[in-house]
């Protein structure tokens, strides 16, 4: 049996790409072991996959002042011995790191230690950490064509972003029982704002809600913490925290999304081929990486968009979310034409065709 290590973490979103190529993995017999930070929220989210989860340390290199950048880079060292360890032990044919500082002294012992690496990087442009272990990469997967541009040509590879198989399972049936709609016939518009929700994004959706309700049901997923319950029970609206389980139903329901860009996401949005329109993290909350991936749809025609500081106000908003609705068959169409939306075989191909050199 091949062995393959998994590493990434820090965010859900470097992560869940790793969890969804899972069950294609073992299908293809890898025996899968994972590389986390001691207990950094990959270790929860990989506890229900029953893959053993190893933990090493880890320290975050920062673009700006903290006296943590004194001490972390000792704990990078410490990390990377503990990964050389567990790759002499282990025996990978490959390691495949979704980024993440965690995953930085990973496959820097891999490559030390002769294995390949094939790293994937979700944003248009590279984050700190996946700039680190490009040299030692063999291959470097993307998500959108323009960051082929800035990545080694002999190493990029276009792939999208690997969707958890059971998304494409939904049952819209399963979801109208969760919300409650006493008007099913009206189409349904899912406003999210990531995994810790979008304040902004959240204000705005509710001041136009007796507009937005008069043509739409509205499944408002807020954030821990965020919803409104002056809002409960408000006619043709629908709000809970987050979904985890449910998702798959929530989106089989939806006729389009409104969503932040962050990267995952979006390719989850692709996949599904659900008409959206994308309000990105705005540059002065961010290194401007959802502004960039919402242009790259947007060109590609797979997505309306607003940016928050310059564009977004309630008629706007609302005025956008009719457009699409109006245009959504429009934008299916292009969805369906993408070579984006078939990543996990893909990358599962790279992985046994890189493993084997």
């Amino acid at each position: 049996m091949k062995t393959i290590i998994l590493t990434g973490g820090g965010t859900a979103g470097h992560v869940t790409p790793n969890i969804a190529l899972i069950p294609a993995l073992k299908t293809a017999d890898y025996d899968i072991h994972y590389i986390g930070s001691y207990e950094g929220m990959e270790k929860a989210l990989i506890e229900d996959y029953s893959i053993p989860y190893h933990g090493i340390a880890t320290g975050k290199l920062r673009r700006y002042f903290s006296w943590k950048n004194f001490s972390d880079p000792f704990r990078v060292v410490k990390g990377f011995f503990e990964a050389k360890r567990l790759i002499k032990e282990l025996q990978p044919s490959i390691v495949f790191s979704k980024g993440g500082f965690v995953s930085v002294p990973v496959v820097w012992a891999a490559h030390k230690n002769h294995v390949p690496v094939i790293i994937h990087e979700s944003d248009m442009t590279p984050g700190l950490a996946n700039k680190l272990s490009f040299s030692s990469a063999t291959k470097i997967c993307c998500n959108f064509p323009e960051t082929l541009e800035v990545l080694p040509a002999d190493k990029a590879v276009l792939t999208g972003s690997p969707i958890r198989a059971e998304l494409m399972l939904g049952d819209a049936g399963k979801a109208e029982e969760i919300c409650g709609f006493e008007d099913p016939e009206k189409p349904v518009v899912m406003v999210v704002g990531g995994s810790l929700g979008a304040a902004s994004v959240n204000d705005i959706i509710r001041k136009i809600l007796p507009r937005l309700t008069e043509k739409f049901n509205v499944l408002h997923l807020c954030g821990k913490g965020k919803t409104d319950e002056t809002l409960s029970g408000t006619k043709g609206y629908f709000q809970m925290e987050y979904a985890k389980d449910e998702m798959k139903d929530l989106f089989a329901l939806s006729d389009v999304v409104v969503s932040r860009a962050g990267a995952n996401a979006i390719c989850e949005l692709l996949a599904l081929h659900k008409p959206n329109l994308l309000i990105p993290l705005p540059a002065s909350a961010s290194r401007g990486d959802q502004l960039l991936n919402a242009e790259s749809f947007r060109k590609q025609g797979f997505s309306l968009v607003l940016d928050e500081d310059k564009d977004l106000t309630e008629d706007s908003l609302y005025e956008g979310i009719c457009r699409l609705y109006d245009e959504r068959e429009s934008f299916r169409k292009v969805m369906l034409k993408s070579d984006q939306i078939n990543a996990v075989s893909t990358i599962v191909k790279l992985i046994e065709e890189t493993g084997l050199k």
